[in-house]
């Protein structure tokens, strides 16, 4: 029986590589697997934020539940600061929640032959390491200001939770302006 080429270990490889070199991609440059970590690790930002955003619901739909009752004939009308209280759970669940489709959206260097001839493609990602590092480290703090907490626990810390989302965003944005060259 002739040696058949699908066992010549030679020729395949040479297939392999053309057709990825073909399709744009090779998994053994570094570049690549910077690629799949920072989507990886804004992945895993996301579902902290997804996390912190379902206590966030948690906790409002059990505000609510609490302080603000049915009407009734002795008590028509809720009661006006418990309202604003929950609008506030309610208005920092929403802004997690952008946060984290905010994170989806973020690019990553584009692989294509402009992109190289003007950029460094693997140092810009390791750059970008840098802000994933620190978006994973944000993200997770938020997550374990609310998970488990009541509303109004969550209310006492509202600043510093407001203070935690202008962070994320701070960080999104310097992320971004690394991919878009505005540093």
């Amino acid at each position: 029986m002739p040696e058949s080429s699908f066992y010549n270990a030679g020729t395949l490889r040479q297939i392999a590589t053309n057709l990825f070199y073909g399709w744009g991609y090779n998994f053994y440059r570094v570049e690549n697997q910077l690629r799949a970590d920072d989507q990886l690790v804004r992945s895993k930002a996301a579902w902290l934020l997804g996390l912190a955003m379902s206590s966030m619901n948690t906790a409002e739909t059990e505000y609510r539940r609490e302080f603000l009752p049915a009407p009734s004939r002795a008590k028509p009308f809720p009661d006006a600061e418990a309202v604003a209280s929950a609008q506030k759970l309610e208005r920092l669940a929403r802004e997690i929640g952008a946060l984290e489709a905010f994170i989806h959206q973020q690019p990553v260097p584009e692989n294509d032959r402009m992109t190289q001839r003007y950029r460094l493609e693997a140092p810009t990602l390791m750059i970008l390491t840098g802000f994933d590092e620190q978006l994973v480290g944000q993200c997770e703090l938020l997550r374990s200001m609310v998970d488990g907490q009541n509303g109004t626990e969550i209310l006492k810390r509202a600043p510093e939770l407001e203070v935690g989302l202008g962070a994320i965003r701070e960080t999104l944005r310097n992320r971004e302006a690394v991919l878009h060259e505005r540093v």
